[in-house]
């Protein structure tokens, strides 16, 4: 099928848009290639120091003329997401081995878990890691000793912080490598309730905490459809996986198969051989095009729209919110997995997962069918699903018809018209509500503002038994400026728990709440923000506010000239500059650039 026409004109703008951008990344990119091993440009002195531990791999680092892959891996294991990197390593190198390659850890990044964080001070530096993490991964391969990279990653920033330090290494060859999501625990439906009920003060610790340690409960990605497994199918979905890796579980003899392909793929398109591809050629505007796609068709996370912003600026593109919204207006909503529905990504993958997403899409003209991948075919190849025959790997076609159509259906009969995102413009500036996990009842909400700070305030609120009747909870300061821009997950159990109750209820808000947006209207990333001068930080309790998806809109009832004339509220909440390692990060805070930019200090506006 011929591409939809406003697949192609969104496409075409963002080339245009980004030429002189493109242009200079990649002539930055081309001028780093060498067609000789990347150590032998070290002097005697300094591969000496690449060789000293490398045991058996000392005469081939030395003195062959093997391609050296560099591992960038986020391994802890307190992030059970990444725990499973822990024998990564040692595996790999064998594997390089095998064909005549060798592989070193180059370096490790920072890998922190929201889960943990959340409602925590700590949170307030999740959205900066990013930005450490593209750091770290540039000063591991600054060390100019390899030929490719792998890079073992999988949650919520690290993936773009990885993509975006990689970027900085486009001249070589990059594969992601994913882990695999945990089996499935106690349905996140049912946690959910019992997160609300503690909420309300009708559940005891002890009972929401082995509801949760019967939802994390094992090694692997947590299974709901949260940003960590909205970055495995963006990887996917633009070719930086090999094929169907992004939700085979974490054991077994298919994991080990992929990863193994991995660094045969890594060490095959060096430029050391007939079959170059180094990052920067597999990367353009199509890739681009065909994640957001993805991410809309399935209801990924709301965080990746702050992150391809940044991740297209590193490879020398200009993203804006208006190319995701038309994106989104055309991208039928194909998939529903938790918070967008009840099933979770194993049940996702077992109904036809990535393999059956992708060739929808492309059937329906929603995808650039040519954009390239690391494997070096097009992503139509993508539309395939790995399977092992007598332990050799394989793909083969997904089943013509979805496993389950309350999870995954086809592109002729949506769960939607359009994707899970829109954008709201109204006289308070533009935001984002995700509408995939909404009962479109809940679409368009008018009601009196109750103003807080914090989502700290906003619960001693409910707990006073101050919050009754519709409203729409305005929770301000919360920008990247301000505070780092946290996730508000504190807020989503008190306002499901008045919805539930009958009240109309939203939320506006600078801040974050990432993939596990749930039932309840939510505008969120409002830029400006209240830091930033923007009209949030003029709205008072009792003004009347109206947010409505349909038609895209966004407005605080009160007129101009009395905006005009109220003064901005100075922030009522303090103690976000230090502890827990915040006083290292008013560098960040004091120079990230803007939501719509991407929240990023390497790329965007700066304030």
């Amino acid at each position: 099928m011929s591409l939809h026409p406003v697949i192609a004109t969104v496409t075409e703008r963002i080339i245009e848009r980004s030429a002189d951008l493109r242009a200079d990344y990649t002539g930055r990119m081309q001028a780093q290639v060498r067609s000789t091993p990347a150590r032998s440009r070290l002097s005697c002195s300094n591969l000496a120091h690449v060789m000293a531990a490398s045991g058996g791999d000392k005469s081939a680092l030395g003195f062959g003329g093997f391609p050296n892959i560099g591992i960038v891996t986020a391994y802890n294991d307190m992030l059970s997401a990444h725990q499973p990197y822990e024998t990564y390593p040692a595996k790999i190198r064998d594997w390089a081995r095998a064909c005549q390659a060798t592989a070193q850890v180059a370096g490790g990044v920072p890998a922190m878990c929201d889960g943990v964080t959340q409602g925590q001070p700590g949170m307030e530096l999740s959205l900066f890691s990013r930005e450490v993490i593209a750091l770290a991964t540039a000063v591991a391969f600054t060390h100019d000793a390899f030929d490719a990279g792998l890079m073992l990653g999988v949650c919520d920033k690290i993936v773009p912080g990885l993509f975006i330090g990689a970027a900085a290494f486009g001249h070589l060859p990059v594969v992601f490598v994913p882990a695999g999501p945990m089996p499935s625990g106690i349905a996140n439906a049912e946690k959910a309730k019992v997160r609300q009920r503690y909420a309300d003060g009708q559940a005891s610790r002890e009972e929401l905490l082995a509801v949760e340690a019967g939802s994390y409960h094992a090694a692997g990605t947590c299974t709901f459809y949260g940003t960590a497994n909205s970055n495995q199918l963006l990887m996917e979905m633009m070719g930086l996986h090999i094929p169907g890796s992004a939700f085979v579980p974490p054991s077994g003899d298919l994991r080990e198969r992929l990863t193994e392909f991995a660094v045969q793929t890594a060490a095959r398109h060096s430029a050391l051989g007939n079959d170059f591809l180094p990052f920067h050629q597999v990367i353009d505007a199509r890739s681009l095009v065909n994640g957001i796609v993805g991410l809309m068709a399935t209801g990924g996370s709301t965080n990746l729209m702050i992150h391809i912003i940044a991740m297209a600026r590193a490879v020398g593109y200009v993203l804006t919110l208006d190319d995701l919204a038309e994106l989104s207006a055309v991208t039928p909503l194909l998939a529903r997995i938790y918070p967008n529905g009840s099933a979770d990504v194993n049940q996702f993958h077992a109904a036809g997962g990535m393999a059956f997403i992708i060739r929808e899409l492309l059937a329906a003209g929603l995808l650039h069918a040519e954009a390239r991948s690391v494997i070096g075919e097009p992503i139509s190849a993508y539309a395939r699903e790995p399977s092992l025959a007598q332990g050799h790997l394989y793909w083969k076609d997904p089943p013509l018809q979805s496993g389950d159509e309350s999870i995954l259906r086809p592109a002729s009969n949506p769960f939607s018209p359009q994707g899970g995102l829109c954008k709201l413009a109204g006289n308070l500036g533009q935001a984002v509500i995700k509408i995939s996990a909404l009962d479109e009842s809940k679409w368009a909400v008018s009601a009196p503002a109750r103003v807080f700070d914090s989502q700290t305030a906003m619960a001693k609120a409910h707990k006073a038994g101050d919050l009754n009747g519709d409203l729409v909870a305005v929770v301000r300061f919360q920008g990247a400026r301000a505070n780092g821009m946290p996730e508000l997950h504190q807020l989503m159990p008190l306002l499901a728990n008045l919805q539930d109750k009958g009240h109309r209820v939203a939320l506006v808000t600078d801040g974050r709440l990432s993939g596990a947006s749930g039932k309840v209207p939510a505008a969120i990333h409002l830029s400006p923000a209240a830091d930033e001068g923007g009209l949030i930080g003029k709205i008072r309790d009792g003004d009347l506010i109206s947010i409505d998806a349909r038609s895209g809109t966004l407005h605080v009832h009160v007129s101009e000239a009395e905006l005009a004339a109220r003064p901005s509220s100075a922030c009522t909440e303090s103690g976000h500059q230090s502890g827990l390692g915040r006083e290292y990060f008013q560098l960040f805070r004091d120079h990230v650039s803007s939501t719509e930019t991407g929240c990023s200090i390497l790329f965007g506006e700066k304030p």
